[in-house]
Parts: structure tokens; sequence; C-alpha cells
């Protein structure tokens, strides 16, 4: 990879990380970045030696959302389909997030905005730089809140808070937004990736199968009863615990060290 393409994957330690690479755009994210970050979900995806995936941005921002560089109503003879932006590049992306089955963390460091702010909430969990902001900008340019955001958003923070974060475009910090429970963590800005990759690791040794049940059962909880949920429980408990990692981690328990979990 060199310093001119648009997002900069390393494979390590079983973990994937995946640095957005447009730092003169804030990491906005134009066509080129959206088809490479979208093989690089799937390659974490169908590659059982990458068990955990980082993402990242270079340089002074995590993303400053969708690239409107070429968006100049003065320099279009019509409205561009903003819609078929979504369908084509931002929805299979955030599904792809949502449905990987293996842990996504997000390390974002500054500025996080509109979609931007959006594919680093669909992550997992979400470390943030002290100095990191999150701004549902969408408002500000007359737009509605999209890769997800208008479904995290009221999940994440409630709908007071979701509608009031849409509808003004203010900026969260980072402290408020661990607060509030939009991420999980506020860590200092000299130690956020090193604290983001030791998660990483961490996750990339866990049981992967195990791990990739437990987000399918919350991503789901919402859409389910309780009894539905409890099916869902069970069926999941079951497949995890045919499992090698269970049979490791009872092995382990029994004869008090640590697991060596293998992911399957």
């Amino acid at each position: 990879m060199t310093a001119e393409d648009p997002l900069v994957t390393r494979d390590e330690d079983g973990v994937l990380e995946i640095t957005l690479n447009r730092p003169e755009t804030l990491n906005a994210f134009d066509e080129a970045m959206h088809l490479k970050l979208r093989a690089a979900f799937d390659r974490a995806n169908t590659e059982p030696t990458i068990r955990a995936v980082l993402l990242t941005g270079a340089g002074r921002g995590f993303s400053s959302g969708q690239d409107l560089s070429d968006r100049d109503p003065r320099q279009r003879s019509e409205p561009p389909n903003l819609g078929r932006t979504l369908e084509m590049h931002y929805n299979p992306l955030i599904r792809r997030i949502r449905s990987i089955d293996k842990p996504v963390v997000a390390a974002v460091n500054g500025v996080a905005a509109g979609a931007g702010a959006n594919v680093a909430l669909a992550c997992d969990i979400v470390l943030a730089a002290r100095s990191a902001r999150f701004i549902e900008a969408f408002a500000l340019v007359g737009l509605v809140p999209d890769a997800g955001g208008s479904w995290l958003l009221p999940r994440l923070v409630g709908e007071a808070r979701a509608k009031a974060l849409a509808l003004t475009g203010e900026p969260v910090s980072a402290e408020q937004a661990e607060s509030w429970g939009l991420i999980w963590r506020v860590v200092d800005d000299a130690t956020l990736m090193d604290e983001a990759r030791a998660l990483a690791r961490r996750l990339a040794e866990g049981p992967t199968l195990g791990l990739g049940l437990t987000k399918r059962l919350i991503h789901g909880a919402a859409g389910r009863s309780l009894d539905a949920q409890l099916d869902a429980e069970r069926d999941a408990q079951a497949k995890a615990g045919r499992s090698s990692d269970y049979a490791e981690g009872v092995l382990a328990f029994l004869e008090k060290r640590t697991p060596r979990f293998e992911g399957r």
C-alpha cells in the first residue's frame, strides 16, 4: 500500500486493521474508498485467520463523511441521486459491519461527522480519543441521517437525544458521548491506538464463534419478544456448546489456566 491509497490495511495477530487514508479531506468517503473498504470487510468475513477488525482514520480525524467535492450544484445540471449512493455504497457497508461474525472495533481519532460518525457507531465497540467529536451533520446541508444513523441513534441514546442530535447537528464531545452511552470509552489521544490494538488483539484471541453469536443475539433483541429471544438464545447456545472453543474453555477452567481459543 502507498500513501496515495484511500485505504491501508495491516493483518497482524489475527486482527485486520483498516485505516481510512484520505487525510487531506479528513478521510471523506469517495467511491474508491468505498470499494476498498467493502473488499477489506469481505476479506475479514471470509478469512478464518482474521478474527477481529479495527477501523480507524489517518491524520487528524476519523472521517468527515461523504466527499462533497463533486456535489457542487453550480457544476451540475440536475441534482445527484443520493439514494443511489446509499444503495450502492453505504447500505452494503453498514450491513457488512453489523453482520460480520467477528468483533469490529472503531478507534475514533478526531472528528467523526455525518456518515463518518454513523459508520463508527455501527461498529461493535467504539473507543474515542479525548479530542474526538461526533457530529450528525446532515441537517446542516438539508439532508436526513443515513448510514444507519436514524436506526442507531435512538437505540444508543434514546429518542429525545437522537432527535436533538439529528435536528441541530451540534457536536458531541467524546466525554459526553461516553456518558450518554453513544460509545464505550474515552481514552487519551496519545494512547488511543495502543488501547484499541490491545482490545482488538484480546477479541481476536477469544472464542470467535461465540462472540459472533453474541453479536447476532444483541442485534436482534430489539425486534423480538422475550419469548422469541429466549428461543434465539437456546439455539445459539446449542451451537456454541458444540464448538471446540467451548470444550477448551471448560478444560482451561478445570485446569486453572488461561484458555487457548482457536476461533472454532
